[in-house]
């Protein structure tokens, strides 16, 4: 608690005299009583009006500053609400000592601690910090995983969202409690069936804002602290930024041009949590063969571990259609499915769903609603119109085609410049490729100088978790234009070469 003055101070107008003809600014821009509150709390907060300390008169300091007085008589009022003065009418108005090493119950007998650093965090802080795989730049050539969002069908979208607010409905607007608007849900199985093989019903979709959140809610739900979780290697970082943030232990698992490797898995022990990218393995692009699809499943099912299926971006596929899922190869329930909207529709819109076998969905449902509370009913109802409508098939259609052209570009600006000496990892499809380079690269060194050239790329070797990471360069082509691929290839070829020595 604060205490009062143990009496009266005089010479507090030389004081503040002193102070406010300093800093008090009448023409400024802010607002005289927020300037005058602001001067007087600083000023006692640094003791350069030490409690005890006798304020004027509010009609005394108006008149100094030529100010109106209730402007002071509001700033006193709030700095007594506030706690840094006492004020009585008839009695004055006295800054109190509110300085903790003064205060009623301070524990005199210890040391005070020395204070902590500005930038001290937590030990799982700092290995979630020393780990960390986002990028600060988001667009430009070659940087990968970023859609094409300047094709993306504006006005249809404002159409349909401008009907959802003519006459919003409250349950669009208000707390949400369940796992995704179910006109969504709907479409959305329908969707998966007919697409991706997935089978479901409406009831095993969960909406989470986003894929790291579907991630954190599986192992918060399916693993406890210290439980195994194999991530492929290489892989999405992300993975293990927020399994490891959980208390998982991830076990990187290597993989081939089949997908993940079981045999070397099973060498690290059982684990809880398998994540697998099979459709598109990120970020090598191998496609997981059904021989090793029908092997994990049965693992799965005999030690009693989860698969989580990411099927990230399985919808773009040049030359032949999408593989279906893996999902729905599985007749026990071990598999939950995880897709996004962000690279079929745009990242900003932070929607992302799983596919949950029937036996968790109420688990499932809970933990959704306890955790995070859902959301985004509102724009959840206008992309369940969107894909009602027929236009979310239509925009796929035409990025695939997009994408498919803008991908071959950048294979003939390679094979240009080139040839067959770097090998090339994309498996005809998603929305970039991997471009190898010679044993003993500095892929971190080439993406550094790249940059400064304005080309923007991310290091293969990054992505690995285990001994001997392969150097390579990630090179996403979505959303840089056809006729722009080969000068800015051009440009990171020279880089290549002079790095690489070729």
């Amino acid at each position: 608690m604060s205490t009062l003055p143990p009496a009266a101070s005089s010479g507090s107008s030389p004081l503040l005299a002193d102070l406010l003809q300093q800093q008090f600014d009448p023409a400024s821009h802010e607002a005289n009583n927020q300037q005058l509150y602001r001067l007087l709390r600083d000023a006692m907060l640094q003791e350069q009006l030490p409690p005890g300390l006798r304020l004027p008169s509010s009609r005394q300091l108006a008149s100094e500053l030529g100010v109106a007085r209730n402007t002071v008589i509001h700033v006193y009022e709030r700095l007594a609400a506030e706690g840094y003065v006492s004020a009585g009418v008839g009695q004055g108005t006295f800054v109190l000592d509110t300085r903790p090493d003064r205060l009623v119950g301070h524990d005199t007998a210890q040391p005070a601690a020395a204070p902590p650093a500005l930038a001290a965090i937590s030990g799982r802080g700092q290995a979630l910090v020393a780990q960390a795989g986002a990028a600060e730049r988001q667009w430009g050539a070659f940087m990968p995983g970023v859609p094409e969002v300047r094709t993306f069908p504006a006005r249809i979208w404002m159409r349909l969202q401008n009907r959802q607010w003519r006459k919003p409905q409250p349950d669009l607007l208000t707390y949400a409690v369940g796992p995704g608007l179910p006109a969504l849900r709907q479409q959305l199985a329908d969707y998966l069936r007919s697409s991706r093989g997935v089978r479901c019903a409406p009831e095993q979709i969960i909406v989470t804002n986003g894929t790291h959140a579907a991630m954190q809610l599986v192992s918060l739900l399916l693993a406890d602290s210290g439980d195994a979780a194999w991530v492929e290697d290489p892989g999405y970082w992300g993975v293990h930024s927020v399994w490891r943030s959980a208390g998982l232990n991830t076990l990187p698992v290597a993989v081939d041009e089949q997908g993940l490797k079981l045999d070397e898995g099973m060498r690290q022990g059982v684990p809880r949590l398998i994540y697998v990218s099979p459709s598109h393995q990120y970020p090598l692009g191998a496609v997981m063969s059904l021989a090793r699809r029908r092997r994990l499943l049965a693992y799965a099912r005999r030690h009693n571990c989860w698969i989580v299926e990411d099927d990230y971006d399985s919808e773009f596929r040049y030359g032949r259609p999408p593989l279906p899922s893996l999902q729905g190869l599985d007749a026990h329930g071990r598999v939950i499915y995880l897709a996004t909207f962000s690279k079929v529709i745009y990242p900003g819109l932070r929607l992302a769903y799983m596919v949950v076998p029937e036996a968790l969905v109420e688990s499932f449902q809970t933990g959704l609603s306890e955790l995070y509370r859902g959301g985004q009913y509102l724009t959840q109802a206008v992309l369940a119109d969107f894909i009602a409508e027929g236009h979310f098939v239509a925009h796929i259609r035409r990025m695939r085609q997009l994408y498919a052209r803008r991908r071959q570009a950048l294979l003939t600006a390679i094979r240009q410049h080139f040839g067959e000496r770097l090998p090339v990892h994309d498996g005809a499809a998603g929305l970039h490729l991997v471009l190898g380079l010679p044993q003993g690269s500095n892929d971190q060194a080439l993406c550094e100088a790249a940059m400064a050239a304005g080309i923007l790329t991310r290091p293969l070797s990054q992505y690995y978790r285990g001994p001997q990471p392969q150097p390579g360069l990630l090179l996403g082509y979505a959303h840089v234009d056809e006729a722009d691929i080969a000068r800015h290839f051009a440009t990171l070829a020279r880089v290549i070469r002079h790095g690489c020595g070729l």
